[in-house]
């Protein structure tokens, strides 16, 4: 069931974008520039040389020359840019889904590397890291001062290389030397569990691997709870930014019969690509609830937008993120790679995601605690400077705020959708009659 289809991307501007890549040649067919075109690059040509000749310091050409790409990609959009051969590197092992390294989800406080979690059997994990360390060197360099993507490049490397790095603990009384052999970490893209009788299923990102999690997810869950017990499955796309589209595809078709999942449209009114469903529910019409907020973008509203329209899913939670357009990856050799929107994509319904988003069956605000309260965390693509605008964009705009509670017993919008299952609340939009899909005419 799985689909080969060109590498594809749909994702917000926090992850990967919507993208298709593109193998060949660079600088394939493109039109004529015009007389006009050539004097403004001679202006630029100009510019360009007095500013390595007269800036107050040397500047460095590759820099210029990049943030100058950059500077003419970002003015059409907020998806376009240059990535250079590291970034464009970077990208892909985003994208695959595993890389060599030491198997700990990080963040930056204090300066410092915290270790949220060490992943379950990888290195950190057996050489002893734990929740709540804190790195402060790597290989002896201080950890002060760096990004937290400089740090988390520290740590990747070739298979089987040592790491050195020195952890504060709570608790311990001088830092821990602890010496980490790198490895091939494969990052789970489903997260998944069984809440007694109801099967829970989160998608954090759209990698090469999301589909394959997907489906041992489904059969775990089966083998765990009796299909006559087994009220239904809520899957979860809040906090997911987006990824491949092919994956995007593949899991929605897991969970439908027949109808098109999602389309593009290009710049040329004939340029329409359909990707549509085959025979094949995987959960064999269980009921399903599909969980979104503003920070589920691009490939998590494909999937929400698909199974709301065939009315498969009721989609719970508030608007999403709206990122509804395609970008197309075209590498540039040892220079790195194009991103360049290329292309909107559309529901079954013929709507588009586009600066609007997903609008959920069932309304659920998530409360923020007290120390977040007061804070905008709303996201939206509504909200970005040079957004493109989208045809069903409205006054109102795209997304919400992006918040899931840690505990689950405070994440309100999973336990209204665990009472839906359950009988214990009920709705109009639940369960939807698929015999009432909308569909574009």
């Amino acid at each position: 069931m799985m689909r080969k289809l060109s590498l594809l991307f749909a994702g917000a501007l926090m992850g990967a974008s919507a993208m298709s890549l593109v193998y060949g040649a660079p600088g394939s067919t493109a039109n004529a520039a015009g007389s006009e075109t050539y004097k403004q690059l001679a202006i630029f040509g100009d510019i360009f040389e007095r500013v390595r000749a007269q800036y107050v310091t040397p500047p460095d050409d590759k820099s210029l020359v990049e943030n100058a790409i950059n500077g003419m990609l970002t003015s059409l959009d907020p998806h376009s840019s240059y990535m250079n051969a590291e970034q464009a590197q970077d990208m892909r092992v985003q994208t695959k889904g595993e890389f060599g390294g030491l198997g700990i989800e990080v963040t930056m406080e204090n300066d410092l590397v915290k270790v949220i979690t060490p992943i379950d059997d990888t290195p950190a994990a057996k050489a002893g890291v734990l929740a709540g360390d804190y790195i402060a060197k790597i290989d002896g360099d201080e950890v002060r001062g760096l990004t937290l993507n400089d740090a988390v490049e520290k740590m990747r490397g070739p298979v089987n290389t040592p790491i050195k790095l020195t952890i504060l603990r709570q608790g311990a009384d001088k830092p821990i030397e602890l010496t980490v052999v790198r490895d091939i970490i494969k990052v789970k893209a489903v997260k998944f569990r069984v809440e007694n009788d109801i099967g829970y299923m989160k998608i954090t990102s759209f990698t090469e691997k999301t589909y394959d999690d997907l489906e041992n997810a489904i059969d775990s869950i089966k083998k765990q709870v009796p299909n006559d017990k087994l009220k239904g499955y809520v899957l979860d796309l809040r906090l997911n930014p987006g990824g491949l589209l092919d994956q995007a595809v593949s899991v929605s078709d897991a969970f439908l019969d027949r109808g098109e999942i999602v389309s593009t449209r290009g710049r040329d009114p004939k340029d329409v690509t359909r990707f549509d469903a085959r025979p094949g529910d995987d959960i064999k019409g269980k009921p399903l609830i599909v969980l979104v907020n503003g920070g589920s973008a691009s490939a998590s509203e494909i999937v929400a937008g698909a199974l709301q329209d065939l009315r498969r899913a009721t989609v719970v939670g508030t608007q999403s993120f709206g990122k509804g357009s395609v970008q197309t990856i075209i590498p540039l050799g040892e220079n790195g790679a194009l991103r360049l929107t290329t292309a909107l994509y559309y529901t079954p319904s013929g709507k588009s995601i586009q600066g609007k988003g997903i609008t959920p069956d069932i309304k659920v605000e998530q409360p923020l605690p007290p120390d977040l309260q007061g804070r905008d965390l709303t996201r939206g693509e509504s909200d970005l400077k040079g957004h493109i605008k989208g045809a069903d964009e409205g006054s109102t705009g795209s997304g919400s705020a992006a918040y899931v509670p840690p505990d689950p017993k405070d994440d309100l919008q999973l336990i209204y959708a665990e009472e839906l299952l359950r009988g214990q609340k009920t709705d109009p939009a639940f369960p939807p009659n698929p015999d009432k899909a909308v569909l574009n005419q």
